[in-house]
Formats: structure tokens, C-alpha cells, sequence
């Protein structure tokens, strides 16, 4: 048999069930506000496109929506042959996905090269199926389908909340699912977190990492989130061209930039500190931007006069120079006075006293 076959064998006619369920709808009109409320052969449309193209108000089409879906459902229940066998393929990877699953994943599960009109028709099978809980999508949620036999919508939802707010008490340090499972109480199993977890708005992941949306260490949005992302997890100062290394070999998206470009966004933002030639750093890990003599300045001011090698020591651990070059700046900048046998201080502290 060759793999063709097999994937179709594989692959359930979601399109043919959909088909199907829409030629059960008598009248033409009905069957188009199903067809174009749910995107079955094209986008969605709205209440008030579908009434304005069939010469109905908003609230009409709205009554029209929910009678024909309760007929469908009642037909489902009975044991409508399609949306029965569909029920049966959407619960059994369901299962395996941590009982919940957003409709994109769900529908890329069964069928790898997926589109929106795919995910179109899983959703509404979901929505006619009576062991299934459709979330909608809004502000908060993905459009999701849960396994209706653990939980209804609403405690679906809760159980995102749930996991949402234990993310939320981290205060911005991105986690794994398994200590996030820990750490929440009513889950069995890691994998029923991360269902949550993908299903909710605010939540973003970067390989196995968790966090809220505005994390730039789970959801870098541009070039600076990506540079923060890389170093982060290097926990270590790098140079200007490893860092574009590291973004073209990564996961993220639109990984194709120039070092140019990566130098640039280095030099502008604050969260960056240049160490050394090309070799950068984040500010939250205790270094300040300045030159070496900035540096050498900022030492004495808190610590006043220090033998050289103090000096030399301090320095290099706020920027990867050569020694000579910190010896240079302490015996050639006017601000450097020596004040005692390779002993260093500011001028000004001994033209003060």
C-alpha cells in the first residue's frame, strides 16, 4: 500500500461530513447562514452581513442561527452518522492532546496541512457533536473543543483561569509545564495543563518555556525582543554576530536578520550594555553603560582610592577589555590621579582636600 493511501486512510472527510450535514438543511436560505456564520466556504460573516445580504435584521438571523443548530444538534444526538463517526476521531486525539485542545491544533492534528476553512469545519462538527464543549474565541480564549465528558464550557474555562493566574503570581519568570503542574491543584496530568495553557489569549510559550503574552522571553514581537530573548537564555555577555547566529538558528519567527541590523538595535536600547568590542550585555545584570574610564570613575567614587590591581579586578568584571587598556585610561585621563605607589584615585577627591 503506498503512503498516499495510508494518509488518506488515515485523514477523516471532514468536508464530505460537513457537506452532508448542510444538504440535511431543507431550505437554501438556512443553509446559507450556517454556511457563512461558521466560514464553511469562505470567511465568516457576521450577524448583520448575513442579514444585510439576505434582506433580514441582525436579530432575525440571530433566531434563524439558533433553531437550525438546536435541529442539528438534536440530529447529532440521535446519531447523525457523520458527526457520530467525527465525534469518535476528534475525541480519541483529544484524549491524547490533554482533553482540551484549541480547534487549530485539533484540526493540524488530523490533518497536518490544515487551512482556516479545515479549522472551519472542525469547529462546527464540534459544535453540532453532544460530547463535545466548544469555547468561542474572544478576547481571552482561542476557539477551543474540550472532551464535554470532564468538563462543561464553563469549568473549561475556569481551568484556563486557573492556569493563567499561576503564570500571572510568577511575575514575569517564564516556567515549564511540569512545575506549572505543581504548582496548580485539579490537574492529573502535565499534559491537561498545557491544554489550558495553549488555549488561552495571554499565555505564550518559546520551546519549553511558558509565560504571559508581553514576556519577551516566551513572545518576542521585533529584532530588540529576540536579542533579549537570546541573551537571556545565554545567561552570559555575547558578541554583536553570535548573537545573529543564535536568532537565525532559533525558533522563532522571521529569524532572517542582518548582524548590521542586530548592532543597531544593540546600540539603541537600554536593556543592552556594549562590555566590550562588540560583546554585549543585559543592564539587569548589574553593568552600566559607559567608557572604561566611566567605569574606572564609577569605582573610585563609591570605593575612593584602590591599589591598581583592585582596580584592574573591579573593572573586568563589568567589561571584557585588556588590562592595558584599563592602565592606559587610569594613567593617561586627567580625572585619575595616583595617589600613594600604584594607588589611584579621582583629581577631583584631591583637589578637594
Amino acid at each position: 500500500m503506498s503512503d498516499t493511501a495510508e494518509v488518506n486512510i488515515a485523514s477523516p472527510d471532514i468536508k464530505g461530513a460537513v457537506d452532508s450535514v448542510l444538504k440535511s438543511i431543507d431550505r437554501e436560505r438556512e443553509r446559507e447562514i450556517i454556511a457563512r456564520r461558521f466560514g464553511l466556504h469562505d470567511r465568516k460573516e457576521t450577524l448583520e452581513q448575513i442579514g444585510e445580504m439576505l434582506g433580514i435584521t441582525r436579530e432575525r438571523v440571530r433566531q434563524l442561527e439558533k433553531a437550525i443548530l438546536i435541529r442539528l444538534k438534536i440530529a447529532a444526538e440521535e446519531g447523525q452518522a457523520d458527526v457520530a463517526k467525527l465525534e469518535k476521531e476528534f475525541i480519541k486525539h483529544l484524549s491524547e492532546m490533554g482533553g482540551v485542545a484549541r480547534v487549530k491544533d485539533l484540526s493540524e492534528k488530523i490533518k497536518p496541512s490544515a487551512d482556516a476553512r479545515d479549522h472551519a469545519h472542525v469547529a462546527f462538527v464540534s459544535t453540532l457533536a453532544p460530547n463535545l464543549a466548544v469555547i468561542d474565541e474572544n478576547d481571552d480564549y482561542f476557539q477551543s473543543v474540550g472532551l464535554q465528558e470532564h468538563h462543561d464550557n464553563k469549568k473549561i474555562k475556569e481551568n484556563i483561569d486557573t492556569v493563567y493566574r499561576a503564570i500571572k503570581d510568577l511575575k514575569g519568570q517564564p516556567t515549564t509545564i511540569d512545575e506549572l503542574h505543581a504548582q496548580v491543584d485539579g490537574f492529573e496530568h502535565p499534559l491537561n495543563v498545557r491544554a489550558m495553557a495553549r488555549s488561552s489569549k495571554h499565555i505564550a510559550n518559546l520551546k519549553d518555556k511558558w509565560g504571559l503574552v508581553k514576556n519577551p522571553l516566551v513572545n518576542p514581537k521585533n529584532i530588540r525582543d529576540k536579542i533579549y530573548a537570546i541573551l537571556a537564555e545565554n545567561g552570559k555577555p555575547m558578541h554583536f554576530s553570535k548573537v545573529a547566529e543564535a536568532i537565525k538558528n532559533s525558533d522563532f519567527k522571521r529569524r532572517h536578520v542582518t548582524q548590521q541590523a542586530i548592532h543597531n538595535e544593540l546600540i539603541k536600547d537600554g536593556r543592552f550594555v556594549l562590555i566590550g568590542r562588540g560583546i554585549y550585555a543585559l543592564s539587569e545584570w548589574g553593568y552600566s553603560s559607559g567608557t572604561v574610564a566611566d567605569i574606572i570613575a564609577d569605582i573610585l567614587r563609591k570605593e575612593g582610592p584602590l591599589h591598581r590591581d583592585d582596580i584592574v579586578r573591579k573593572v573586568l568584571k563589568k567589561r571584557q577589555v585588556k588590562e592595558t587598556t584599563i592602565l592606559l585610561n587610569l594613567q593617561g585621563k586627567p580625572q585619575f590621579k595616583r595617589v600613594a605607589r600604584a594607588t589611584y584615585g579621582l583629581a577631583e577627591d584631591k583637589a578637594t582636600s
